[in-house]
């Protein structure tokens, strides 16, 4: 029977994704079945609640009826839900059991049916109506005349207990506002975690009250004062998320070493570095002071974060300076620790026993995986080693070893990859060798974002949209794999993403305008959609170019990963010259006169200046490939002079300016390419 009834399930689900193609939803539900009628949304719209209205149905509910009458328009009667008792016929009734608790393994389902009369949600936990109410919300549709919620029944569950996204505050600070706009993002897309990346070589940023030189000599004055933290924390709960605090040792301490040089490595003075990359001062773990400062510092966040999981980093520890110690080499040698690594593991044993005294549990970065470190502590896989197909071998390992274990190996965001990159990672593939046990340790991913070259003017853009796609990859079933479909629902999302405050579209115009000198932006415009800034951390490569104090507000800081236009123009290339469609033909032509008159536009800003002067062999080249290709189009027979300038044309352009890719580029030659072999004979051009 349950054979059966799993069967029939399947089928719904199946049915649900073949039918519901023209909807929106981000990350995609577990079982959709769509109905034919729908329900009209009317001032009269209210909603009711079954049980108590605990504050966080409060904040969702209110704030989801204010999203709703912006988005649509209506001026609603009522602008805040009500207790079942007081309100008959109400438009959408919400049940729930119990409020939520914010840890692993929490039930964070919902059921949400709309039907032509009423509108119900139902869950387990208050977490799960929060859930309910943002699919409900990107249901939106419109006609001509009304707004409407389509006839739709949803039963939704996270295929991932662990949906985590890491920001990195340290090296460049990001101010509570900027937070807690991500916040509200991460949970319209039901992501559950927020790694809070406080320390590392270019900033200490919490303020002490034990040991106070650490944020005042390690942050240039920009940290958080404990009461901002707490309203942060308080604020991720109010939404259903989890803070994970990091302090990152034994390496990455320069900061920390900046206040308190006495627990280096080495006998020397200390500044805050200003560079990105892998740096030599690290904590000396024979030092009880050492122990001292860190067991006070960790009682004090101890206080601040009430999540059972506190993250001590350990990434990234050469060992260079313990090497150089005489002190620290006859520590050893009495203690019998024969590596750097062991050394390190004695420092994470003790600061798992302060952390326990807390009631705290160790988070780390793979590097604490050793045979002593104590199974309580939970595995943070990075390395881009793989085993099996998707999972990093770390991930694999931690799980067989008795560890639960999280995933940010494929979700590295600030490598500026596209979203389709990360949209194929999959944390626990089917064609695995763990078993069910070492499986459920698996408990889900990260995204994270480090900082290095990113800072609050531009931090939404190298978040947002792509991480709602690495949501749905953690939330969704692994068959939702479509990737055309996820950039279809993506580009909506990100639109609406706008509706919680994120910048990721409107600040790439005040960038493009502070370039300009505030003149017509157009043509740097139309550039930054086809453009995309240098990858996987060849922008800032040996991390020399760039320091903290560099300006970010350059032409590769208004361009993002997945260049709109790209994408587009990448479809049609595909489309023409596999089935010569004409009408992917015409629409790379419109595309290609666009471009071409790309330089002319540039060339009419008066007010020229030396960025502009770097930026322009780039529309002057984009613009006269552009013009030669349409010149091949439309003659009849093919000039010499066309195919050696193209030939040349796309030479140049191979060659990054401004920090940029031009992501178009192998569709424009392979569109070279093709149109030649067409016009003159399938072998009158090799590549």
């Amino acid at each position: 029977m349950k054979k059966i009834l799993f069967f029939f399930i399947s089928l719904y689900a199946i049915a649900g994704w073949s039918q519901s193609k023209e909807l929106n939803i981000m990350p995609w539900p577990q079982e959709i079945v769509l109905g034919n009628s729908n329900i009209e949304i009317s001032p009269k719209f209210t909603v009711v609640v079954h049980q108590e209205i605990t504050k966080r149905i409060d904040i969702a509910t209110t704030k989801f009826i204010q999203r709703l009458s912006g988005r649509t328009g209506i001026f609603f009667e009522n602008g805040f839900a009500f207790n079942a008792n007081k309100i008959k016929n109400a438009t959408l009734e919400i049940a729930y059991k119990r409020i939520g608790k914010l840890e692993i393994n929490e039930d964070e389902s919902y059921q949400l049916h709309v039907s032509p009369t009423k509108i119900s949600i139902e869950a387990t936990t208050d977490i799960g109506v929060i859930y309910a109410l943002e699919t409900l919300l990107q249901l939106v549709e419109n006609n001509e005349t009304a707004y409407f919620f389509p006839e739709v029944t949803i039963h939704d569950f996270p295929r991932f207990t662990w949906r985590g996204l890491m920001i990195d505050v340290a090296r460049h600070f990001h101010p509570v506002d900027v937070l807690k706009r991500n916040l509200d993002v991460m949970a319209s897309v039901k992501m559950n975690v927020f790694h809070w990346h406080l320390t590392d070589d270019q900033g200490f940023r919490i303020e002490s009250k034990t040991h106070p030189k650490l944020h005042q000599l390690g942050s240039d004055g920009l940290y958080y004062t404990q009461e901002q933290i707490k309203e942060v924390v308080q604020y991720a709960s109010d939404r259903g998320i989890r803070v994970v605090p990091e302090v990152d040792v034994p390496g990455h301490a320069t900061a920390i070493l900046t206040a308190y040089p006495e627990i280096g490595s080495k006998d020397t003075t200390y500044s805050i570095e200003r560079f990105s990359g892998i740096f030599d001062p690290t904590l000396d773990p024979t030092n009880e002071r050492t122990y001292e400062i860190l067991g006070d510092l960790f009682g004090e966040m101890a206080a601040l974060f009430p999540d059972q999981y506190f993250h001590i980093g350990g990434d990234e520890n050469e060992g260079k300076h313990w090497d150089e110690n005489l002190k620290i080499q006859e520590f050893k040698k009495k203690h019998a620790i024969d590596s750097n690594h062991n050394l390190q593991t004695f420092m994470n044993i003790r600061l798992e026993e302060i952390l326990a005294k807390h009631g705290k549990l160790v988070m780390g970065w793979e590097e604490i995986m050793t045979d002593k470190m104590p199974t309580s502590a939970l595995i943070h896989s990075w390395k881009g080693v793989n085993e099996g197909v998707e999972g990093g071998s770390s991930l694999f390992n931690a799980a067989k070893k008795g560890y639960k274990t999280v995933l940010s190996n494929g979700f590295y965001i600030d490598l500026m990859q596209p979203a389709s990159d990360h949209y194929i990672v999959n944390p626990l593939p089917k064609n695995n060798n763990l078993t069910v046990e070492e499986s459920a340790r698996i408990l889900g991913g990260e995204a994270t974002m480090w900082s290095e070259l990113t800072t609050s003017l531009t931090l939404d853009s190298r978040i947002w949209p792509r991480t709602a796609a690495i949501a749905e990859r953690f939330w969704s079933s692994e068959e939702i794999i479509d990737v055309a479909d996820m950039y279809k629902r993506l580009e909506t999302v990100s639109f609406r993403l706008e509706e919680l405050g994120i910048t990721h579209i409107k600040n790439r115009d005040v960038i493009l305008r502070n370039i300009t000198n505030n003149q017509n932006i157009a043509a740097l415009l139309d550039l930054t959609k086809i453009c995309e800034p240098l990858k996987i951390y060849t922008r800032n490569s040996g991390g020399t170019e760039y320091k903290t104090f560099s300006p970010f507000t350059l032409f590769a800081d208004a361009c993002s990963a997945d260049a709109s236009e790209g994408i587009i123009f990448n479809k049609f290339v595909e489309n023409y010259t596999a089935t010569k469609n004409e009408n992917s033909k015409k629409e790379i032509i419109t595309y290609l006169k666009k471009w071409s008159n790309n330089y002319n536009q540039f060339l009419l800003l008066e007010k020229k200046s030396p960025i502009l002067n770097e930026i322009a062999p780039l529309s002057k080249n984009v613009a006269e490939i552009s013009t030669t290709l349409l010149s091949i189009i439309n003659s009849k027979k093919i000039k010499a002079e066309d195919v050696n300038n193209g030939k040349e044309l796309l030479l140049k352009l191979q060659k990054p300016v401004v920090d940029v890719e031009l992501i178009i580029l192998e569709d424009l030659n392979k569109l070279f390419i093709f149109i030649i072999n067409e016009k003159g004979g399938k072998n009158s051009f090799k590549n």
